[in-house]
């Protein structure tokens, strides 16, 4: 597959996301109140805020959500 279609199946992907709405899958467990989500049709990465509402996954939120899922197991599941 050459990058023409390549960019062409993403856009399309896009649009259909644009007009029909996100397909969202749960990917991770982070805590009880915290997941990360991703659309299974364009596949736009989620998390939840504090309000719990939905926002985009930046880098800077996987690595806290990655710290806050480390913390959530030390405290409920002690060795």
């Amino acid at each position: 597959m050459n990058t023409f279609n390549l960019k062409e199946v993403n856009f399309s992907s896009k649009i259909l996301c644009a007009l029909f709405g996100h397909k969202i899958t749960t990917t991770r467990t982070v805590t009880n109140h915290f997941k990360e989500y991703k659309c299974s049709i364009c596949g736009l990465e989620m998390t939840n805020d504090i309000q719990g509402h939905k926002i985009f996954l930046t880098p800077e939120l996987k690595d806290i959500n990655e710290i806050l899922n480390r913390l959530y197991i030390k405290k409920h599941y002690p060795v």
